[in-house]
């Protein structure tokens, strides 16, 4: 950052402490800029949706861990119907009832009742990394929303401070149009003595009435503009708008404090317009392994017991009591060692890889664009520092020679040396140069909130104007 020589720079803070009080906003309470952001991080329903899917993404970590758990399933069966069954085989299709036993010459209809009681177990025994790379990849989504949710808020504390600072120049900026109306408003009174007195034509008076409308009417345009500022800072921060006033009592340091400062912290954190674009990579990256991970070979280990009642005995005869088919007369246990896989996995894993990779590629591209345009908003925000440091040291001679070129007019004119209208460019002459001050000092406050925000020390700005 430019820094003012320091004779020049006092001068400019001089200058600053001259500022008309903003006594207009009185009945308000002040609040800081960092009182405002630390509202809006807690109103904004924003906030709040992008915590609610961090929570979301932290139980997605829990679920990817305990997606690994053994599958395993008891149950009980009653039935009640016929047995008849011709040998030959058959693909189910999972609605195709079974018949166990009953191969008979012709159909009989007499039912028996019978129950089954399993207890079946499966568990993934070599997975070849598909579990890490699943808990991985519901991590690295985790850090995604963690992220975008830290951009959020960053953006939102640029947004709230950018207001509080618009607010500022305008309040200062209503304090110079205050001081322009009562300035003539005080012409007005002279010119009409002098004009009742016969000294001045009347025309004069209309005129100068003609310019303390206009004076009034800028006023009321810049209190206009302060509340719609402060309509825009009571939805940011939920503040009510009647209760909506920046604290100015020490914006007298502001200069100092940032001037001070010197640069933004380089490499004091994360920026986190960038580490969302990192986190949103390297989700992708790790998809990728994910991917290349899930068509794998798998290795399951399987175990089944079951019990098995019927009211049909071993030698194909009807029990005379159906009900007798109700308790468990044979038990049977089966294990099994399992290899999976899918023949078509090196298709389909290719067609994935190359989503995930192509989603990476463009995760990387936008890495690129947002430092490419970050960098643009740090080039032209110390260009704008450059010019508006070399101004608030040229501004404050351009005021002194305004106010006394002002009083000599005054002077003159009382005097009869001079007519209204050399009059009123010598008050147009010290009103630009006021508000000519004050737009320069919101430039060069501004390019440095653009400047600390876009390297990422957004927090140090905020920690200066305080």
């Amino acid at each position: 950052m430019s820094t003012f020589c320091t004779g020049k720079f006092r001068r400019a803070i001089g200058l600053f402490l001259l500022m008309p009080s903003l006594s207009l906003f009185a009945q308000q309470r002040k609040y800081s800029l960092r009182d405002f952001i630390d509202s809006a991080q807690r109103h904004l329903p924003v906030l709040l949706q992008k915590q609610a899917l961090v929570d979301a993404a932290k139980a997605g970590v829990t679920d990817a861990r305990h997606a690994f758990l053994p599958t395993s399933y008891i149950g009980d069966e009653v039935t009640a119907g016929t047995d008849n069954s011709i040998p030959g085989s058959y693909i189910s299709f999972g609605i195709i009832p079974s018949s166990s036993s009953g191969v008979r010459s012709s159909n009989l209809y007499q039912s028996a009742i019978g129950n089954i009681g399993f207890f079946y177990n499966q568990y993934e025994l070599l997975d070849f990394g598909l579990k890490k790379a699943t808990v991985h990849n519901a991590q690295a989504y985790l850090q995604v929303t963690q992220a975008d949710r830290d951009r959020e808020a960053y953006l939102i504390k640029w947004q709230v401070a950018r207001l509080y600072l618009d607010i500022l120049k305008s309040e200062f900026q209503l304090a110079i149009d205050q001081e322009n109306t009562s300035r003539y408003d005080t012409v007005f009174t002279v010119i009409r003595a002098v004009t009742e007195s016969g000294i001045k034509p009347g025309a004069d008076s209309s005129l100068a009435k003609a310019e303390l409308s206009k004076a009034r009417t800028t006023y009321n345009q810049t209190l206009g503009g302060i509340r719609q500022l402060q309509q825009q800072l009571s939805y940011l921060s939920g503040i009510p708008v009647d209760e909506v006033g920046i604290d100015t009592s020490n914006t007298r340091t502001y200069l100092s404090g940032l001037n001070a400062a010197a640069n933004p912290a380089a490499g004091a954190g994360a920026n986190p317009l960038i580490d969302f674009f990192d986190k949103e990579k390297a989700l992708y990256l790790q998809r990728e392994q994910l991917v290349k991970k899930s068509y794998l070979p798998r290795v399951l280990i399987n175990g089944v017991g079951w019990a098995r009642g019927s009211s049909i005995d071993y030698t194909d005869n009807y029990k005379s009591s159906a009900a007798s088919g109700l308790g468990y007369q044979r038990f049977n246990y089966l294990a099994g060692l399992t290899l999976e896989y899918d023949l078509f996995n090196i298709v389909h894993r290719r067609d994935k890889e190359r989503i995930a990779r192509n989603n990476a590629l463009a995760s990387d591209y936008g890495l690129q664009q947002e430092q490419l345009s970050l960098q643009n908003v740090g080039n032209k925000a110390d260009e704008a520092i450059r010019t508006a440091t070399r101004n608030l040291v040229e501004i404050p001679v351009q005021i002194g020679a305004a106010e006394d070129a002002f009083n000599q007019k005054t002077a003159q004119y009382k005097a009869g040396i001079i007519n209204l209208v050399d009059l009123t460019n010598a008050s147009f002459v010290l009103y630009r140069s006021q508000s000519d001050y004050v737009q320069t000092l919101s430039d060069w406050l501004l390019a440095n909130l653009d400047k600390y925000s876009a390297s990422g020390s957004l927090d140090q700005f905020i920690q200066s104007i305080k």
